[in-house]
């Protein structure tokens, strides 16, 4: 069984960082594009960030020239680097993983979520 498994969320100030880390676990599987979303209260949950296979990104306005995602291949992790945070960039953070299972198929994948607060 394939989980994904989050990290590195809190509590930081406007203007400050952080750095979310997902790691998916288990075995025979191959994973595909990989991504972070976001969902803040009254909302709903939005795309932030997606990275393919092969490294290709892509960001939602909001967070272009702020934040970065990348992966590690070897360790099946993605990450979201998150500089000048802002208060409306509060909210809980998803990863998300397209991910084929070998004699199975082909699944869609979220972490369990990671709580980002920004305020002063």
């Amino acid at each position: 069984q394939v989980q994904l498994v989050e990290s590195g969320g809190g509590l930081v100030q406007p203007g400050g960082s952080l750095r979310l880390s997902c790691a998916a676990s288990g075995s025979d599987f191959s994973i595909y594009a990989m991504g972070w979303y976001r969902q803040a209260p009254g909302k709903q949950r939005e795309v932030v960030a997606l990275i393919s296979s092969d490294g290709n990104t892509k960001y939602v306005d909001s967070v272009k020239g702020r934040f970065t995602v990348s992966r590690d291949n070897a360790k099946n992790t993605v990450y979201l680097q998150m500089n000048s945070l802002k208060p409306e960039d509060t909210a809980v953070y998803y990863c998300n993983a397209d991910i084929y299972v070998h004699g199975r198929g082909e699944y869609d994948y979220w972490g369990q979520g990671t709580q980002v607060t920004v305020s002063s």
